[in-house]
């Protein structure tokens, strides 16, 4: 075998093996889709990858052999012509034009209006509507037609997160309660946020779209196999954004149906529930406080100088003076005491938020109970003793008014 034909061999070798190396799963490689969108965006993304590969290997081969095929050192001269002038010459400089023009709209151009086609149809055949909304930093599901709705919020504790303990695989990509959807079955997504804008992204699905505040934008789902598929929020969205992971469980349709029916029954019990004893607010009071308050309040509750009121009485604050008058406005800014004025006030400042000022509501997110217990909480701790005891139904009746 010459030396050209090794050559010419080894650059075969080398293009055939792109497209297999472009499948192989590895770490910096696309996780494996189990959508139809995914398959499709998969698709094109290879072929493209495929296609220049190709392009630049021919285009730098031809340069290659030219530069020494015709080097000066072989008595080779340069070319004086400025512009093609024959038959021959005009075709190999609209060779490339049309080359590309073929690429980009038959070629790429085919398979990437299929996928957006594919992408744009979220309500034909559509077996389940879920709808998704981004607070800062948790994601709220609600599925309509079932009457469910719960907040899924990250389960790595902050704790974990500051003390630089060893990470497992799944580090801030685990949440206490993941959705839950069944296989094969179509699932229209509605995304809202009631803040900033989020972004719902699930490598595995193909799915990024944003969920924005006061609109309602939408994609759809059919997932292959049950599994756990992973993602995060993919908008800069606060101090939070690295704690807002999406958790995904699909199930086959069986085991979803049954998932739906005991979170049905466990959403009735919820709701059935008016009174609760001390302990138990306090021990549930303790989780919500964590879940949804110690990232801005900290888990001291001794706030953030300028900018997060301490949750910890005769705690100095000091902050510009529109939050300080909010807050005074309120009933609870009173020489830094934030949680020891009246009951209602507390329960109010939870259920709506201050508005100028970086506290949500969480009356959209949290139960009568969860609200019954965090106040009930954070009355009792850190340092505070005012002995309140809040039961939801005094929640409910707040939430009435």
């Amino acid at each position: 075998m010459t030396k050209r034909q090794r050559l010419i061999l080894g650059s075969a070798c080398c293009l055939a093996a792109i497209p297999r190396a472009a499948n192989a799963h590895n770490p910096f490689e696309f996780q494996t889709p189990v959508t139809p969108i995914a398959r499709e965006t998969l698709y094109v993304h290879d072929l493209f990858l495929t296609i220049i590969a190709v392009l630049f290997s021919v285009g730098s081969g031809f340069l290659l052999f030219s530069i020494i095929r015709y080097r000066r050192s072989r008595g080779h001269q340069p070319a004086t012509f400025s512009a093609p002038r024959t038959p021959l010459q005009w075709g190999l400089s609209a060779l490339p034009i049309l080359t590309l023009i073929v690429i980009d709209y038959v070629v790429m151009g085919i398979p990437a209006y299929h996928a957006v086609l594919t992408l744009a149809d979220t309500r034909n055949d559509a077996a389940l509507v879920i709808k998704v909304t981004g607070s800062q930093w948790r994601w709220r599901y609600d599925y309509p037609d079932a009457g469910i709705s719960f907040i899924s919020n990250l389960a790595t504790s902050a704790e974990q997160r500051d003390s630089g303990a060893p990470t497992d695989p799944n580090y801030l990509l685990e949440v206490d309660k993941p959705l839950v959807l069944p296989v094969g079955k179509k699932v229209r997504v509605l995304l809202t946020s009631t803040d900033v804008i989020h972004a719902w992204w699930i490598p595995s699905f193909g799915i990024k779209q944003d969920a924005v505040p006061g609109f309602l934008r939408e994609t759809w789902v059919k997932i292959d196999r049950p599994g756990i598929y992973r993602g995060q929020c993919a908008e800069l969205c606060g101090v939070g954004h690295g704690f807002m992971p999406i958790v995904v469980e699909a199930k086959a349709q069986p085991d979803f149906d049954k998932w739906l029916a005991d979170a049905q029954t466990a959403a009735a019990q919820a709701a059935a529930v008016t009174t609760l004893s001390k302990a138990e607010l306090l021990k549930r009071g303790q989780q919500d406080y964590a879940n949804y308050c110690a990232m801005c309040h900290q888990p001291t509750g001794l706030g953030m100088p300028g900018a997060i009121p301490p949750i910890a009485g005769n705690k100095p604050f000091s902050a510009p003076p529109a939050m300080t008058d909010l807050l005074a406005q309120r009933g609870f800014y009173n020489s830094g005491k934030i949680v020891v004025g009246p009951v209602a006030r507390h329960i109010d400042i939870v259920l709506k938020g201050i508005p100028g000022t970086p506290m949500p509501g969480f009356g959209t997110q949290l139960s009568d109970a969860d609200v019954a217990a965090l106040v009930t909480y954070e009355r009792n701790s850190f340092g505070n003793q005012t002995g309140d005891v809040v039961q939801p139904s005094a929640v409910k009746a707040a939430r009435a008014k």
